[in-house]
């Protein structure tokens, strides 16, 4: 069976959907002024994204009550983003889980992501 043409794409970004600006971190080694090793992050890149939040949840664990808060995050492909590293969007840090390609052409890539909770 043939899928016709105008449904064989519809899970791709149209360029008007790339429409929210995200910066993307790597974590660096840095040294504060007593030679202490610290948590720094060095800009990789800004670029055109479409932010989705796929879930948030509550949740119990051990008596103390938190929140995990996910999001699907389309970018045109660009090599060398991987887990371990992490986003800026909308005043959040979004730590990088996965790194998918997506379409027939991997002209575009997913970054399964993660609110990040506590600390910078």
């Amino acid at each position: 069976m043939k899928i016709p043409s105008s449904r064989r794409f519809a899970t791709l970004p149209t360029i008007g959907s790339l429409n929210q600006r995200i910066t993307i971190e790597v974590p660096t080694d840095a040294r504060d002024a007593l030679g202490q090793p610290i948590a720094a992050w060095q800009l990789v890149a800004t670029v055109w994204a479409d932010v989705r939040h796929v879930s948030g949840m509550q949740t119990v664990q051990a008596d103390a009550e938190g929140s995990s808060v996910k999001a699907s995050i389309r970018i045109r492909r660009r090599n060398g983003i991987d887990a371990g590293m992490r986003i800026r969007f909308a005043d959040l840090i979004y730590d990088i889980r996965a790194v998918i390609p997506v379409g027939a052409g991997r002209e575009f890539i997913d970054i399964a992501c993660e609110v990040h909770n506590g600390g910078v």
